[in-house]
């Protein structure tokens, strides 16, 4: 075997650890490049950030928490309208704003403890949340799968049968085997041009910028930071579902909530999009079954070098729609699979109403985001609105309290008699 357990870690040789850490840097490219195409953000700046920002969150939760942070996706409206309004570098302060937040959430967890905080988000609560994250995800990877079904299915098909049929160091990278695989296929079929590799230049420094600061922009963008701050609870859950640890008590979720703070707050003072914690590495990590934080902090470092290197964000810029829908297919499913294991191990019973309400309402308002124009919205604001995921999260969070709020007296009122 290739790898050796020692004291309860995994100790791999480097180049191993540099192949398992460019798997996850495939794994989150297409979702942190995304934001910044869709914002006029910086791409090189956004890898930049994400690097820098997911080595920090590592030494704020002292190296023990297998996680990527990347690109959110929650602040692309609100830095859309605020770039309208004002210019880019208003939504790039707003954001240093909105990562302040999380350290206040953090100082809250620490004084209060977690267990009050976490009471909040049990299983049935952090279940459909997750589900909804993988599942609202699924059109995004269809449409790149239909971009050539042919590609899409021999991806997919690779990533699966190497991780069930293959042993040994194979096992452990379904996923960028799967690209290679698709990649070639994409070649041979003349699915894939170079004209802009050959055009990039090799070094190329992040077009970093400073942030400007607006009192309105802050109103937009800083709100999202509470509904994602559900979001961060259900990723750090998930994680540790998937590695087998309660990272909520040790490091802390104030540790947590420190590092994506912090993370964020960097990169809006360098001119990039919020982090948040990746469900498509803790995909990865499900697929893979390789827990060693050692792995993310190898991708975070490879990030940032390539952040520099103009011609390899040219190169992955060439691997068609196709493959990616492809791998997007295994890794959003393997988070919504996350979510129902959260229903397995911890033995909800969905039998019993109550759970049942909480669990199937935020779902079925999740998954309304899918349907044509969005029937599930509460506009907070001109600029604002809850919908989707954090709709979904809001309602699972009411409907717990009050439906145990009601349990509760019910069980004062048999007490007393």
């Amino acid at each position: 075997m290739w790898y050796q357990r020692k004291k309860g870690a995994v100790s791999m040789q480097t180049g191993k650890k540099l192949v398992l850490g460019f798997q996850h840097v495939l794994a989150m490219f297409g979702a942190t490049v995304l934001v910044p195409i869709i914002t006029g953000l910086s791409i090189p700046v956004a890898l930049f950030t994400a690097g820098v920002g997911t080595i920090l969150f590592h030494l704020l939760t002292n190296r023990d928490v297998p996680v990527f942070l990347g690109s959110s996706f929650a602040f692309i409206g609100g830095i859309l309208t605020v770039k309208e309004l004002f210019g880019i570098e208003y939504a790039t302060g707003a954001i240093i704003g909105a990562g302040a937040v999380y350290l206040i959430m953090a100082a809250i967890v620490k004084i209060i403890g977690h267990k009050k905080i976490t009471a909040i988000f049990p299983p049935v609560v952090i279940a459909p949340i997750i589900m909804v994250i993988g599942l609202t995800l699924a059109p995004v990877a269809v449409n790149m799968a239909a971009d050539n079904w042919l590609i899409s299915i021999v991806t997919i098909l690779t990533v699966v049968i190497v991780g069930i049929f293959f042993n040994g160091f194979f096992k452990t990278i379904p996923i960028i085997t799967g690209i290679i695989v698709g990649y070639i296929v994409s070649i041979a079929t003349g699915n894939v041009d170079f004209t802009g590799v050959l055009d990039a230049n090799w070094f190329a420094v992040p077009n970093f910028h400073a942030p400007k600061f607006e009192l309105e922009a802050f109103a937009i963008i800083v709100p999202i930071a509470l509904v994602t701050i559900i979001e961060h609870i259900g990723d750090i859950t998930t994680n540790g579902s998937v590695v087998g640890k309660n990272f909520i008590d040790k490091p802390g979720l104030h540790r947590t909530f420190l590092g994506d703070g912090f993370a964020t707050m960097l990169a809006g003072l360098l001119g990039g999009p919020a982090n948040t914690t990746y469900g498509e590495n803790t995909g990865t990590l499900a697929i893979t079954k390789v827990y060693d934080p050692s792995i993310l902090r190898m991708a975070a470092f490879i990030t940032i070098f390539l952040s520099f290197i103009g011609k390899f964000a040219a190169l992955i810029s060439t691997i068609p729609l196709a493959v990616m829908g492809g791998i997007s297919f295994i890794l959003f499913g393997m988070i919504a699979n996350i979510g129902v294991k959260q229903l397995v191990d911890h033995r909800v019973d969905l039998s019993n109403t109550k759970n049942a309400i909480i669990f199937f309402a935020p779902l079925i308002i999740g998954l309304s985001s899918l349907a044509e124009g969005n029937p599930a919205v509460i506009n907070i604001t001109e600029n604002a609105q809850l919908s989707g995921l954090s709709l979904a999260a809001l309602t699972a969070v009411i409907l717990h309290a009050v439906l145990n709020i009601k349990g509760k007296q019910q069980t004062k009122r048999k007490a007393n008699v």
